[in-house]
């Protein structure tokens, strides 16, 4: 492997790292199940999840804030869904191992 390839490694384990940490809360990684399962309101998270309001838009906040969810408003709803295709590509594969 070269310095550059190494380099290149580098960067992208410390990225990796970076997008692990952000789902390493059993709360924060079962919002991103459900949301690789397709767009869903506030709502429906809360209750999904089963957790209060303030502690999802925490979690939300956070996942936004780090670019794993976007969010849309349409009238009085908060739509969520997962950004990237990388990090919906690697829930399903998780899926797939452990669920």
């Amino acid at each position: 492997m070269s310095k550059l390839d190494s380099g290149m490694m580098q960067i992208k384990c410390v990225e990796v790292a970076e997008l692990l940490k952000s789902l390493a809360h059993p709360s924060r990684l079962m919002i991103t199940c459900y949301l690789s399962e397709g767009e869903k309101t506030v709502g429906e998270l809360q209750e999904l999840c089963d957790i209060s309001q303030s502690q999802l838009s925490q979690f939300l906040g956070r996942l936004y804030r780090e670019g794993i969810v976007s969010s849309r408003r349409e009238g009085q709803f908060s739509y969520y869904s997962i950004k990237s295709k990388d990090v919906l590509k690697m829930l399903e594969s998780m899926q797939k191992i452990f669920c």
